[in-house]
């Protein structure tokens, strides 16, 4: 493993704290000495990087840490947790998404999931390049009012990532999804693009009438990015955040706690997070990696990290189709995955996406001849 101490200042902080909190069971980057990451766990990042926002910031303030320390570790926290301290801003903006794209990969490599809390959201993109040398397919999901398409022509924005993620090459961008879309904030064209490239929208209206629908998103990407813009206004620091519709606190704490039970996710980011905010909005932040690091504790071994060979198989036939669809239920967690067949050939290349995420709903659509959406627009990449 690479030495990754060198991107980090160490963590300070006067505050006294309670026995038995967050504080007293976290592995911290001291003055004295680096955490030595030989323990698989969760660890902990932050990024006070504020160049591609429309509101740059030189404060450098992690309020959020001495809100998360004060609270105290979930019932089978038995992993390790880490907090490296905070990679501070380098003298161009490319030296920050360098050194973050670093500590990815080489945390990812000893199964150490970072959670990272920074400024831009385009700091997504270094996170995702912290996957190149792995050299597998990737899915992304965001949760987010926006889609944040931008233009591969213009600098790399938080509001203008994604058309950068689409233009690496090679690209291991295998699918991206969004939770969250508020459709007045969206131009059409933009809903129009992510149709063609059969990316996922889940609207803040569809979650609201049922926050199930968000769970096998998440379930089915390996990077989960969230735009702390998305939460309610009044929920957090009005006086920095503007949205008036959007998540609900608790909300973002379920989603975040879908993200950690999922055994595909290796990466964790928590964006557009202001130094400035009140107690409240850190308060916030450190009650969504609580329930991330919860939902982690809780993990079960699913699919991609175990075996399908004791799933509950179910074969559906189609009027329309000569093959059956193929359901499969696990028997860890009662989850169900569907089947969607790829290419000859290109069965290294999609392994880890030929079992697609779902719900029961899906499997019950089916049974009533209706295909599901999300095979569909997975067979579409695949073909």
């Amino acid at each position: 493993m690479k030495d990754i101490s060198i991107y980090f200042s160490p963590v300070s902080t006067t505050t006294v704290f309670e026995e038995n909190t967050l504080f007293s069971n976290v592995n911290r980057h001291t003055e004295d000495s680096f955490p030595d990451l030989n323990k698989e766990g969760v660890a902990l990042i932050y990024v006070p990087e504020y160049r591609g926002t429309e509101h740059s910031s030189t404060v450098q303030a992690d309020v959020f840490r001495n809100e998360f320390y004060q609270l105290y570790k979930g019932d089978g926290w038995n992993f390790e947790l880490y907090d490296l301290g905070t990679i501070q801003p380098g003298d161009k903006v490319e030296d920050t998404y360098f050194a973050l794209s670093q500590v990815v990969t080489e945390l990812i490599k000893v199964k150490i999931i970072p959670v990272v809390v920074g400024g831009g959201q385009d700091l997504t993109m270094a996170c995702f390049k912290g996957y190149e040398p792995l050299e597998q397919m990737v899915n992304m999901c965001a949760i987010d009012s926006k889609l944040d398409i931008g233009s591969p022509d213009d600098a790399l924005m938080a509001d203008g990532f994604v058309s950068h993620l689409l233009m690496q090459r090679p690209c291991y961008l295998f699918n991206y999804s969004v939770i969250g879309v508020q459709r007045p904030l969206v131009p059409k064209d933009a809903l129009g693009l992510f149709d063609r490239l059969y990316f996922d929208i889940c609207r803040l209206g569809e979650f609201n009438a049922n926050f199930k629908v968000a769970e096998p998103y998440l379930r089915n990407s390996e990077i989960i990015s969230i735009d702390f813009n998305s939460v309610k206004s009044g929920e957090t620091d009005p006086k920095w955040y503007s949205n008036p519709n959007g998540f609900y606190m608790d909300q973002l704490c379920q989603l975040a706690k879908y993200s950690g039970l999922s055994d595909k996710t290796t990466c964790l980011g928590i964006f557009n997070v202001r130094p400035e905010q009140n107690r409240v909005a850190s308060s916030g932040v450190a009650q969504v990696i609580w329930y991330f690091l919860d939902g982690v504790a809780q993990r079960v071994g699913d699919f991609p990290i175990g075996s399908k060979k004791n799933y509950v198989k179910f074969h559906v036939h189609m009027d329309d189709f000569k093959d059956d669809l193929v359901f499969y239920k696990s028997d860890k967690s009662g989850r169900w995955w569907l089947e969607v067949k790829y290419p000859a050939g290109e069965s290294g290349k999609y392994e880890r996406h030929q079992l697609i995420p779902c719900n029961k709903e899906d499997y019950e659509g089916a049974m009533e001849n209706n295909i599901p959406n999300l095979w569909w627009r997975t067979l579409q990449k695949l073909s």
